[in-house]
C-alpha cells in the first residue's frame, strides 16, 4: 500500500508532536482539532486544517485519532454530521491511539467494517520527550495484514510492534499504564518514608534510580517529585481513568489485581484532593500531608 495523505485528529500534548513528526517524515498530512488555536502549530509546518474529522478524513489512506477517552473517541469517529468515518473511503485504514476501552474498539471495529475501513488499535506509551523524538512504542492490535499497511506511518511516531488481534493493542496499554501507576505510587510513598527514617532523600534516589528495579520512567516521575514539579505532562485525571479502564476490564475478564487496585484508590484521592489536572508527580502530596 502507498500511503498518500494521512490525517491526525487531535493536536494535544501529544497529539501534535506526533502529527509534527509525521510531516518530518514526508507524509502529507490534513488535521482537525477541537480548538482552533491547537492547529496553529500544525499549520505553521504545512498541515492542512480541516472544519471537522469528517473533512479531515476525506480521500485519506490512514486516519490516526488521539483523544482523550471514548466518549471522545466516539464523537471523533462516529458523529453522523461529522465524524472521519463519513468521509473516509472503503479500503481506508483508521487507526485509534487513544487509550480507550477494549468494548469501544469492538465497536468501532464493528463501525469501520461496514463502510469497508480497516481498523487498527495503536496506543502509545511514553511522555512529551519520546513523542517529540519519535521514541514512543506503539502497541498495535488488528489483522497483520493491515498493520503491515500501516507500519510506514506508525514507524513515523515511534516504535510500533504487532500485539494481536483487535483489541490487543489497548489491552496491553491499559496493563502498561497499570504497571507505571503502580511504580509511581511505590516510589512516592518510599520516598517519604525514607525521609521519615531520616535518610537524605536526594541520596537514597540517587542510588534507587540506578538499580534494576527502578523503571527510567518511573525514576523520572520520581525526579518530578523531589524538584516539586507537577506541570501537568501525564495528568492524574488520565491516569485514573486509565486504571478505571483496567480494573473494569478485570472485573469482566475474572482476574484478580488487588495491587493495581490499591494504587488506583491513591489517584482517586489525588482527584478528590483536586490534583486532576495535575502531573501525576503530584501524588507525593498524598503521603507528606498524610505524613505530617
Amino acid at each position: 500500500m502507498s500511503v498518500g495523505k494521512v490525517t491526525f485528529l487531535g493536536l494535544g500534548a501529544m497529539g501534535s508532536r506526533m502529527a509534527a513528526n509525521l510531516i518530518a517524515a514526508d507524509f502529507r498530512l490534513s488535521v482537525w482539532n477541537r480548538s482552533a488555536g491547537g492547529s496553529q502549530g500544525i499549520a505553521a509546518l504545512g498541515a492542512h486544517v480541516a472544519n471537522t474529522p469528517r473533512e479531515a478524513a476525506e480521500a485519506a489512506d490512514i486516519v490516526i485519532s488521539m483523544v482523550t477517552n471514548d466518549k471522545a473517541s466516539s464523537e471523533v469517529w462516529g458523529n453522523k454530521e461529522t465524524g472521519a468515518l463519513g468521509g473516509m473511503t472503503a479500503g481506508a485504514i483508521a487507526i485509534e491511539s487513544s487509550t480507550v476501552t477494549p468494548e469501544w474498539i469492538e465497536q468501532l471495529a464493528k463501525l469501520s467494517g461496514e463502510r469497508g475501513i480497516q481498523l487498527l488499535d495503536a496506543p502509545v506509551s511514553g511522555s512529551l520527550p519520546q513523542a517529540e523524538s519519535r521514541q514512543l512504542v506503539v502497541m498495535v492490535g488488528g489483522e497483520k495484514a493491515v498493520y503491515d499497511k500501516a507500519e510506514p506511518v506508525l514507524s513515523a511516531v515511534g516504535s510500533p510492534h504487532y500485539i494481536g488481534g483487535s483489541g490487543h493493542g489497548i489491552i496491553m496499554k491499559l496493563a502498561v499504564n497499570a504497571l507505571l501507576g503502580v511504580q509511581i505510587g511505590a516510589f512516592a510513598e518510599l520516598l517519604v518514608f525514607v525521609q521519615k527514617n531520616g535518610l537524605d532523600v536526594q541520596r537514597v534516589f540517587d542510588v534507587l534510580a540506578t538499580m534494576p528495579v527502578a523503571s527510567p520512567t518511573a525514576a523520572g516521575v520520581a525526579r518530578l517529585m523531589l524538584n516539586k514539579d507537577f506541570a501537568p505532562r501525564f495528568t492524574n485525571d488520565l491516569i485514573a481513568k486509565d486504571f478505571t479502564y483496567f480494573s473494569d476490564l478485570a472485573k469482566r475478564s475474572g482476574s484478580t489485581v488487588p495491587v493495581s487496585d490499591a494504587a488506583r484508590e491513591v489517584f482517586e484521592k489525588a482527584l478528590s484532593a483536586g490534583m486532576g489536572a495535575e502531573n501525576v508527580s503530584a501524588i507525593i502530596r498524598m503521603y507528606t500531608q498524610q505524613s505530617s
